[in-house]
């Protein structure tokens, strides 16, 4: 507990360690993982937690952090993963804490619940995601939606003038996201009624931060209650999010009643009229299911883009490999227009390109969208590596941390290095989803893990082969804004130049 003798007087320290010796005294012939800091370090590094959170990893694989009368206990060794997300999963879930923390932004939402809950919505998710209707829509909507995102890039590069490409990204993924649940066009991108999308934009990543401070934030209920601070400021961003969500639903369900065109219902292919089919009508169902899949296709994807094109920034012989590569399995040229590379982007084309794929997946290691992921100890358990958890406990698992260790990853475990991914063929090789957490892994892996990285690749190989990207102020410090997703803090500012 080398921490007390930097934060605490002699005397405070003494009673500190006489309270934890007398409320934690460990059980017989029972390891507990050792405690490397307090909620008070949390809030302290809270700008930088995920740096701190990865020194602390450096130090010991699986530790605790207290909080109040109770213990976090956090984890980067990938055999405790497997066993808390798959061998034993029944005994680690959402349970009620978790839930109270993420409930008024999610609701009852797949990423908030456990139990029949989550299974009915993973079945029904499941089934929809699965076919080849839904794949081949979304598809055909990220080189829509790419088109539109290089001929923005476009109009940049030929003024010279410098773009927050972070924001483009949001702003893509949440017009493509939306296109795929509900079949509408919101037109973020172009500017149609941009405000009110922006706007609901804006206060769910208000929401996200806020919600992320709640584990550290010991008085949160009681700010609730009060709707004072940032609960305050988390109900009214609520009440944005929520207005905006039902009112896109309600004009789905408008649409769908109004229609008369029996060719239209056969041809229903996004995922909310999919789900109507099912008799699947409750407004709060609805809108659960709605707010977690934009989540999951807007924010995670703008991020794994955002720090993608960083790191093409920062080694541009990398970027040009892409290029080429594109180039080599398109046979276009980097002076063919945004619609002929879109064209050329075909499923086949996609999965020839395997160092894009490498280059993606390298920066979700060093830069995972979810930087850190939980659950909670239903009961007593012992982990692989000998350490116990109790019951109740917060568990914490680090896929930023993970990203950086040595022990996992090699004494480069901090270089991006797309060439760690590929076979000798230069074919991209997979690694555990225990060891590589950037999707989850286990029962709750990502459903829509083959539709990321379909969008990361067509959006990726259009910019890429006919632009070169640098940061706009190379001197800058490029950082993350400490949420619940990796988001750049204050965006990413580049510039782009045509490929002669």
């Amino acid at each position: 507990m080398d921490f007390l003798s930097a934060a605490l007087p002699p005397i405070v320290k003494s009673f500190v360690l006489l309270l934890l010796a007398v409320l934690f005294w460990p059980e017989k012939n029972k390891r507990y993982p050792p405690v490397a800091g307090t909620v008070l370090h949390q809030v302290i590094h809270f700008p930088r937690l995920h740096h701190y959170h990865t020194e602390l990893a450096c130090k010991y694989k699986t530790y605790r952090i207290l909080d109040l009368f109770k213990y976090a206990v956090y984890t980067i060794d990938p055999a405790n993963v497997e066993y808390m997300l798959k061998t034993n999963v029944a005994n680690y879930g959402k349970g009620l804490y978790l839930h109270s923390i993420l409930s008024d932004v999610l609701g009852d939402g797949i990423f908030a619940v456990d139990g029949d809950k989550w299974r009915h919505q993973r079945k029904a998710s499941s089934s929809q995601f699965s076919t080849k209707v839904l794949r081949d829509f979304s598809s055909e909507i990220f080189r829509t939606n790419g088109v539109k995102l290089a001929g923005i890039i476009h109009q940049a590069a030929t003024s010279n003038k410098s773009m927050d490409i972070q924001d483009l990204f949001i702003k893509s993924t949440l017009d493509s996201i939306v296109k795929i649940l509900l079949d509408i066009d919101l037109g973020t991108m172009s500017g149609t009624n941009n405000e009110e999308n922006i706007r609901f934009s804006n206060a769910f990543d208000d929401a996200n931060e806020a919600t992320l401070h709640r584990i550290s934030d010991i008085f949160w209920k009681i700010k609730r209650f009060l709707n004072i601070g940032r609960e305050a400021v988390l109900r009214k961003n609520m009440e944005v999010v929520d207005h905006f969500i039902y009112k896109l639903i309600n004009r789905k369900i408008e649409t769908l009643h109004n229609s008369e065109n029996d060719e239209l219902c056969i041809k229903k292919r996004d995922f909310i009229s999919r789900l109507l089919e099912t008799r699947e009508t409750d407004p709060k169902y609805l809108r659960d299911m709605v707010l977690s899949f934009i989540v999951a296709g807007k924010d995670t994807t703008a991020s794994a883009l955002s720090w993608f094109f960083y790191m093409m920034c920062k080694h541009l012989d990398i970027q040009e490999k892409i290029a080429e590569e594109v180039r080599e399995v398109t046979g276009l040229n980097s002076t063919s227009s945004a619609d002929e590379v879109a064209a050329n982007l075909t499923e086949e084309a996609l999965s020839k390109m395997q160092y894009l794929h490498a280059a993606l997946t390298e920066t979700l290691r060093l830069y995972p969208t979810v930087p850190l992921d939980a659950r909670v100890c239903f009961s007593d358990d012992t982990w692989p590596d000998g350490l116990s958890v109790k019951k109740g406990e917060l568990i914490v698992y680090q896929p930023y941390s993970m990203g950086r260790m040595e022990f996992i990853w090699g004494d480069d475990a901090e270089e991006f290095r797309p060439e760690r991914w590929l076979d000798k063929n230069g074919n991209f090789q997979e690694e555990s989803p225990f060891k590589f957490i950037a999707f989850n892994a286990g029962p709750r892996i990502c459903l829509g893990k083959e539709y990321s990285y379909i969008q990361l690749k067509i959006f990726s190989a259009m910019l890429i082969s006919n632009y070169i990207f640098k940061v706009t102020d190379e001197k800058k410090v490029v950082n993350y804004k400490t949420m619940v997703t990796l988001h750049i803090d204050g965006g990413l500012h580049v510039d782009a130049f045509p490929r002669v």
